[in-house]
């Protein structure tokens, strides 16, 4: 595992050796001690985490130690220390990016607090933005070996027009697969068609995936082209093909051997070229040994069989799809942060509704979170802890007021020190914005 590597700057010798011993035993300590020496430091390489005095002897300060960190290390939080505590220095240095403002003389539990904390976002900056890498590259997120399979198949399978058959429990992202197979073919420029055969009425899917003639039934006041019509040089996906009755299927496996359809109320025949993939949470076999699913089609549809894995059997795959939803779901603009402790439970849960209930879960939490920071107690029971944090455990929760203004600072940061961008995304004036920003401040005088 890797040392934090930790930057204290700090004209005062006697400061910085203090805060050396403190911060040992989470990294790595290098000094500075004046903002040249800094610069001097950040050229030599990257550092996990910079601790700076305010006020130094010139040139330069702790704004300009602050102002150098984020121009070429932007992830890197800073803590700026100043014994000339005052909301405008505290104000500046937030504007500029500062992680937090702490006072002198030391508090050494707040110091240690703030510095924990700093790393661990850090930390969850560089995992985020690996996983968004790994999720940008594929429109299927996640490396587990069981997807990395599928991923294969998938290649091989795209530049064919064979149909294909994706097996698989309800959520696990079946329609997503489809969607890769899609895109990857030649017919990537044709259009995509999805159907879930399980949500229309025996009646109505005949009508739905063939069409029908002006007057061929009761309401049909017009021609209408079915599902495999407008598929024509693409793709059709037909979801829970397992629930479709024995009279269209004999109509499917027709399309399949023929390439044509006929439309309801018309004789004649109509070429089509979509490719099908169909998908299923049943086990077509068992549909077949009843007697409700025609065993020729199953062999027609199943000439390449993806099937995917259910989430609890790809848990390495959870931290990249936290993530991804993550940033799908996320307001204003801002990328929340998901702390190690959350993403443990969540990658621990079993997930009986697999990608879907996951997706759903993480856009529960962040639309009720205001912080920008998610954990355990932000997701429901079994997954999280709510109830129970909420009992006895008031002491080591943050108060209203400084979770406000954790999340105006997180809202800052993310804009550029933005002050009317981020008034605007937090829908508050300038004036308020302020406020919020001093209210932990204000709260621990009162």
């Amino acid at each position: 595992m890797s040392t934090s590597r930790i930057l204290v700057v700090d004209d005062d010798p006697q400061a910085r050796d203090l805060l050396q011993r403190l911060l040992g035993p989470l990294g790595a300590v290098s000094q500075a001690a004046h903002p040249k020496a800094a610069q001097e430091k950040l050229a030599e390489g990257s550092f996990d985490l910079v601790l700076t005095d305010m006020a130094m002897p010139e040139p330069g300060d702790g704004l300009k130690v602050l102002q150098e960190v984020k121009a070429h290390l932007p992830d890197t939080p800073v803590i700026v220390v100043t014994a000339f505590g005052n909301i405008e220095g505290a104000l500046d240095s937030i504007q500029l990016g500062a992680f937090d403002y702490l006072a002198k003389p030391f508090d050494v539990d707040a110091i240690l607090r703030v510095a924990r904390r700093a790393l661990e976002q850090k930390r969850l900056v560089e995992e985020n933005r690996s996983l968004r890498q790994h999720v940008d590259r594929s429109a299927l997120v996640g490396r587990s070996p069981a997807l990395l399979e599928v991923y294969k198949q998938v290649a091989r399978a795209a530049a064919s027009n064979v149909p294909v058959l994706i097996t698989g429990e309800t959520g696990t992202g079946k329609e997503m697969v489809a969607r890769a197979l899609h895109n990857r073919s030649p017919r990537s420029n044709g259009p995509f068609i999805p159907v879930d055969c399980g949500a229309i009425t025996e009646s109505l899917m005949e009508s739905e995936l063939f069409g029908h003639a002006k007057g061929s039934f009761t309401g049909a006041s017009g021609a209408r082209r079915g599902v495999f019509e407008e598929a024509n040089g693409g793709t059709l996906f037909l979801d829970e093909i397992g629930d479709v009755g024995m009279k269209v299927q004999s109509q499917l496996l027709r399309v399949l051997q023929e390439g044509e359809i006929r439309r309801v109320g018309e004789s004649v025949p109509v070429k089509v070229d979509a490719r099908v993939v169909a998908a299923t949470n049943r086990d077509l076999k068992e549909r077949v040994a009843e007697g409700v699913f025609r065993e020729d089609l199953l062999y027609r549809l199943d000439v390449v069989h993806l099937h995917l894995p259910p989430l609890r059997e790809r848990r390495e795959d959870i931290p990249a799809l936290v993530v991804h939803f993550a940033s799908r779901h996320a307001r204003g603009g801002v990328s929340p942060v998901v702390t190690s402790e959350a993403m443990s439970r969540l990658t621990a849960y079993d997930w009986p509704g697999n990608v879907r209930q996951l997706e759903n879960v993480v856009a529960r939490a962040l639309a009720l979170n205001v912080t920008g920071v998610l954990g355990p107690q932000d997701f429901p029971e079994p997954i999280g802890d709510a109830p129970k944090r909420l009992t006895g455990l008031a002491g080591d929760m943050p108060s209203l007021a400084e979770l406000s203004r954790r999340y105006a600072a997180h809202v800052l940061q993310a804009v550029g020190g933005n002050k009317s961008e981020a008034a605007r995304l937090l829908d508050v004036d300038r004036k308020t914005l302020y406020k919020l920003l001093e209210a932990s401040g204000a709260e621990a005088e009162s």
